[in-house]
């Protein structure tokens, strides 16, 4: 099927390639229906584009957090283990979407940044997904692959 993107143009896209997310995303509730899309560049991609197959104008920047050298331990439910259709948290993905603050200041901040408090949870065989929105954070966070010492 032919899908008009935001940043890519026009792509051929199979139907089977396709993440729902039955929920859609907040503020985004009318986008269920996704497709991860990122640049042929040489090795693993840092970040993708999980394009709307609902809207074109609706694109979303994720990556794996771990990519940041941030581990999330959280818990994934009953019926959000049910939603995505697995039997345990191992077989889940986590992603996390980024955004650009409006006001960056320059000196070195690009202004973008990552919503952990609103991880997306995919499951690759099913291709369904959700974001879980963490009301109350109790972090347990582990940094890795810190460029200075603190």
């Amino acid at each position: 099927m032919q899908v008009q993107t935001y940043l890519f143009g026009t792509i051929e896209v199979n139907p089977e390639t396709i993440i729902t997310f039955p929920d859609g995303f907040t503020g985004f509730e009318d986008c269920k229906r996704f497709k991860l899309i990122h640049e042929q560049l040489e090795g693993e991609p840092v970040s993708y584009t999980l394009q709307s197959v609902d809207r074109y104008d609706v694109a979303f920047q994720i990556m794996d957090p771990a990519t940041l050298g941030f581990h999330y331990e959280l818990e994934v439910t009953e019926p959000e283990m049910a939603k995505l259709q697995v039997k345990s948290p191992e077989e889940v993905a986590v992603m996390v979407m980024l955004f650009k603050r409006a006001n960056a200041q320059g000196n070195g901040d690009s202004g973008l940044r990552a919503s952990f408090r609103a991880p997306l949870l995919i499951n690759p065989v099913a291709r369904l997904g959700l974001q879980k929105v963490i009301r109350a954070v109790q972090p347990k966070v582990t940094l890795t692959n810190l460029s200075s010492a603190v």
